[in-house]
């Protein structure tokens, strides 16, 4: 029996991997539920898992929670604290990191001093400080397993191989405006922007999934966890979704990884593994399934997928002061305050005047975090 700590419980990938659970409910059993505001999915949560510990981060829902929570004997807690505790659980082996943003960063950290596995569904954790924190994995003799389709998909075909590894090739469906010319998205507003053609995921990474930026933080993500320069690592364009990426051996050959558009395939090879194990899940049928297309990503009209690029080649921390312009600035235009292509014109502008730091420690990318969330706002507030 694998006990699991949820960071991000009531969000999307929180939900399916609860599904995961009902799954394997002999396999899997949860010990830590938190979530950022949603109280009521919460508490109902825990009335169906029987946690140990619930934690809310937003503060101002504490006693609403324990109000929810006292006919249980859930540990019920609030703030940075409880979400520490819940990634610290001694209870706890794995802990599934799906706190979206820079935030979750710092209970990633804690759970690896912990000695717990991570099955880390949060890119900017290793967009952010990847070098820090994929050290601190190997120290700590824990694994940090993918639940990333794409780089659950690179994980898999890597397999037992031993060396001749060419490239990684990132699948990417295009998002909702891949046949937009420049000038069509710069009027698209965020609901448009929220109707992703395949998968079904939360507002901040289905915007990044717009803008190609995702699969831009997914080319950091891949290089950390992989090794792999990134000039051998390249995006591909594949509307379908079939194909969840790739990898090229020196001889020529392809692996893919192929399989339903459906996230709780990934999550559970991340909570089983080494196993594989029967799911109820339709499987895909090669007579059904048409044509499978590719296309080369368009750097001009998705000008967030070069800077990512560009943020991972300069190194120190321009992928963390990239990243934390992105997560304010899709918030912004989630809030109509922004346009559509303002995202990549102000990442640009943050690039440009950051003054980079070595990254070598957290006190530096939280540094460079709030300097660029500020310079952010600052370049908003003056037009």
């Amino acid at each position: 029996m694998k006990t699991l700590s949820i960071l991000g419980s009531t969000g999307s990938i929180g939900r399916q991997t609860l599904d995961v659970t009902d799954w394997f409910a002999d396999d899997l059993q949860i010990g830590a539920l938190c979530a950022n505001c949603d109280v009521e999915l919460l508490s109902n949560q825990a009335h169906r898992y029987h946690p140990v510990l619930v934690a809310v981060a937003d503060e101002t829902k504490y006693k609403e929670l324990k109000s929810l929570l006292r006919d249980t004997t859930c540990q019920v807690l609030a703030g940075r604290e409880g979400i520490i505790a819940a990634a610290t659980l001694d209870q706890a082996d794995t802990v599934v990191a799906a706190i979206s943003g820079v935030a979750g960063l710092l209970p990633v950290v804690e759970a690896i001093k912990k000695g717990k596995d991570i099955a880390l569904a949060n890119k900017e954790v290793l967009v952010a400080a990847g070098q820090i924190v994929i050290k601190m994995a190997q120290e700590a003799g824990v694994s940090i397993l993918p639940v990333d389709s794409e780089h659950s998909a690179v994980f898999q075909c890597l397999g037992q191989e031993k060396g001749g590894l060419d490239s990684i090739l990132l699948t990417a469906s295009g998002g909702p405006f891949r046949r937009m010319s420049y000038e069509q998205m710069k009027s698209v507003k965020a609901k448009e922007a929220l109707c992703h053609p395949t998968w079904q995921m939360g507002a901040k990474i289905t915007i990044d999934c717009a803008t190609l930026m995702n699969k831009g933080l997914e080319v950091i993500e891949a290089h950390m966890l992989f090794g792999v320069d990134y000039d051998r690592i390249r995006v591909v364009i594949h509307p379908q979704s079939v194909i969840h990426s790739m990898v090229q051996y020196v001889d020529g050959a392809i692996l893919a990884q192929l399989g339903p558009a459906d996230m709780r395939i990934p999550i559970q090879y991340a909570l089983t593994y080494p196993q594989r194990q029967a799911n109820p899940l339709q499987k895909i049928d090669f007579a059904q399934m048409g044509t499978l297309t590719f296309e080369k990503p368009d750097f001009d009209r998705f000008p967030c997928l070069r800077l990512a690029y560009e943020a991972g080649f300069l190194g120190k921390t321009f992928a963390a002061a990239m990243n934390a312009a992105n997560e304010e600035l899709v918030w912004a235009y989630l809030r109509d305050e922004i346009n559509f292509h303002d995202i990549g014109y102000y990442i640009k502008k943050i690039m440009e005047n950051h003054e980079p730091l070595e990254g070598s420690d957290l006190e530096e990318v939280y540094y460079v975090d709030r300097q660029s969330r500020i310079q952010v706002k600052e370049l908003l507030d003056n037009g």
